[in-house]
């Protein structure tokens, strides 16, 4: 059998031969000739052959993952979508995928989003003053700013929104025999019914603003938690369920060490509905190091793969640390989780408190913030359980 003191003797034996022989003579540039006598060319050349040791690394480390990958199990992989989730479990060489959250959940959230999808459609012609309306300080002028576009004077706002009237239209005509629960189907009632008395009124006035589309939200918000509460039951009993069933399947001694990734958009990232319920039905020793949330900036083509990428290195970095930083349990630490092996020493040279504190600040000549001051003193170090979600 291969043991790890062995293999590491020959890979290093290999990789010094292939050193030796790669390397040109000293003196010589690589094809036998005297090397230039030029400083710029001298220092070019030792910095690439001190950069390729970072090039072999990550080399190596590729290769290590790739063939990790393969052997990672029990896995369970959890991309977030309109349907609840679709969930991956791999385990021994196989893959099963399915999504197990029941239609209420889709249709549920599809309703409750219809304010949004008004909203989308008008907010390029909003204006860019914040009139008097509850809330109005939580509103950053800079960013409603940028989001509008085209002003309050045009008028093609009007048949894009005539034609999500359309859609908002059909959907409530069939409510009834869409088959849902019917205090749900009174809330869809109720939201669908708003949406569609504010189109008619901006539409017929051809005119609207904060204020009125503030009015038209706050008066359907009951009937958005109410299909926000039917969508997150929906959610906790098809979760929950085909978690009993696949931790049946495998065993408790494998579901012991099941790994979670859950991957998501930056939006749903922290707290993520599907992270809340699966948490406690992993094991409680492992939940904080094996449940990974993992944001995207989108969805990815193929999230069982993007997922076992990133556990693969997960869970090679795990080893890693301890290895190379055995006497640095910090480092160790940060190798592992997601945070920056130099964060400290930034942190540290900059003289900047930890990130959830206030950073000291030298105004400038117009009295505006300037970028945090490098001052004496260590700044608190800031180093936590990897993976802690």
């Amino acid at each position: 059998m291969t043991t790890r003191r062995s293999f590491l003797g020959r890979t290093t034996a290999a990789g010094v031969l292939a050193g030796l022989t790669a390397s040109p003579a000293a003196g010589e540039d690589g094809r036998g000739s005297p090397a230039v006598d030029d400083p710029d060319v001298r220092r070019t050349r030792a910095r690439e052959a001190i950069v390729a040791v970072n090039s072999g690394m990550r080399s190596h480390y590729a290769a290590l993952k790739a063939d990790l990958i393969a052997r990672l199990g029990p896995v369970l992989v959890v991309q977030n979508d309109a349907k609840g989730g679709r969930f991956t479990l791999v385990h021994e060489g196989t893959r099963e995928s399915l999504h197990p959250v029941g239609e209420v959940f889709e249709l549920a959230k599809s309703v409750a989003h219809a304010p949004l999808g008004v909203f989308t459609i008008i907010a390029p012609h909003l204006s860019d003053r914040i009139p008097n309306v509850p809330g109005a300080d939580r509103i950053d002028a800079h960013d409603l700013a940028m989001l509008v576009s085209r002003g309050t004077t045009t008028t093609d706002w009007i048949t894009p929104l005539r034609q999500y009237a359309d859609t908002l239209a059909a959907a409530r005509r069939h409510l009834d025999q869409a088959g849902i629960p019917p205090e749900l189907a009174a809330s869809c009632a109720r939201v669908l019914d708003g949406a569609l008395g504010f189109v008619k009124v901006s539409t017929e006035a051809r005119s609207f603003d904060i204020r009125s589309f503030e009015d038209f939200s706050r008066s359907v918000y009951a009937g958005i938690r109410t299909a926000m509460r039917h969508a997150a039951e929906a959610q906790i009993t098809g979760v929950q369920g085909v978690l009993r069933t696949w931790r049946a399947r495998i065993g408790e001694e494998a579901w012991r060490d099941l790994y979670t990734v859950v991957l998501s958009q930056w939006a749903t990232s922290e707290l993520n509905q599907n992270s809340i319920i699966i948490r406690p039905c992993m094991n409680p020793a492992k939940a904080a190091t094996h449940l990974i949330d993992l944001p995207a900036a989108e969805p990815p083509s193929d999230p069982v793969l993007v997922a076992l990428d990133n556990l693969a290195r997960i869970v090679q970095d795990n080893i890693a640390a301890e290895l190379v930083f055995p006497t640095d349990h910090a480092s160790a630490d940060a190798l592992k989780g997601p945070q920056d092996l130099l964060a400290d020493e930034i942190l540290d040279q900059l003289g900047a408190p930890a990130p959830d504190s206030s950073a000291h600040v030298t105004p400038d000549g117009d009295g505006h913030g300037a970028c945090p001051v490098t001052r004496g003193g260590t700044a608190p170090r800031r180093h936590g359980a990897a993976y802690d979600v």
